[in-house]
């Protein structure tokens, strides 16, 4: 896979911590306290991007009015959805290290070092998991949603991204390069853009890991149970289409 124009990693910035948000000023305000509390003790060199996905509340604002010097704002003129928004992040993003968040933590920013040791170890691309033996779901969700999420990533694993049991949760952590050149060809733009993404990693050679975190489900999830399933399910049929053929299917 050649590289395509992306921003090269900043001496000393060590992590990007990229945030997909729309309409999350109810959310995001206690989530980027959070972050500057847990980098800053920690001595991180870091900053935080948060995308504003078109958001018509005050999501903006918030940002711009947060005390915190590493935090950078960027905004997307209408709601395109979340793979597109983290393209848009990643592409502008700076560190060494990307990580993925949403915005309300339903992975804490503590389970940074869980995925941190794994990358220190060889891996390329890191994923946080709800469904391995050392997960710990501390909130669940409601039974229906839990079991939709089960179908999905069965399907999944029929259309060729195997070995993974949830491509879904919103915690991944990838070396800076690998990141920002993989979402350089990313195309998915909704909730599906995970499975495009490993995809990538995948035909590229890169190592990718699961790895179980904590994780609490959030009631005000933005995700809806039927609407998004099914635009998820389209969107991995495409993007099976787009990559017919290529050596990440027998990944």
């Amino acid at each position: 896979m050649r590289r395509t124009g992306t921003i090269p990693a900043v001496s000393g910035l060590e992590l990007s911590v990229v945030i997909p948000a729309y309409n999350e000023v109810g959310r995001l305000g206690p989530t980027l306290d959070r972050l500057e509390a847990y980098l800053g003790s920690r001595g991180l060199e870091h900053e935080v991007l948060v995308v504003d996905d078109g958001s018509t509340d005050g999501t903006a604002d918030l940002v711009r009015a947060h005390p915190a010097r590493s935090l950078r704002l960027i905004r997307q003129p209408r709601n395109r959805g979340k793979g597109a928004a983290l393209r848009h992040g990643v592409q502008e993003s700076r560190g060494r290290r990307v990580l993925l968040s949403d915005a309300d933590l339903s992975t804490p920013i503590e389970e940074l070092e869980t995925l941190e040791a794994r990358l220190d170890a060889g891996a390329d691309l890191v994923i946080g998991s709800r469904a391995m033996e050392d997960s710990r779901v501390e909130v669940h969700q409601a039974v229906y949603r839990e079991l939709m999420g089960k179908a999905f990533n069965r399907i999944i694993r029929l259309l060729g991204v195997r070995g993974i049991r949830d491509t879904q949760c919103g915690f991944k952590l990838l070396d800076g390069e690998v990141a920002r050149r993989l979402f350089a060809h990313l195309v998915t733009e909704r909730f599906a853009y995970d499975v495009e993404l490993i995809w990538l990693a995948r035909r590229a050679g890169y190592r990718v890991e699961e790895v179980g975190v904590a994780w609490a489900n959030s009631a005000d999830s933005r995700v809806h149970a039927v609407v998004d399933s099914w635009t998820m399910l389209k969107d991995v049929l495409l993007m099976r289409w787009r990559h017919r053929g290529d050596p990440g299917s027998s990944a």
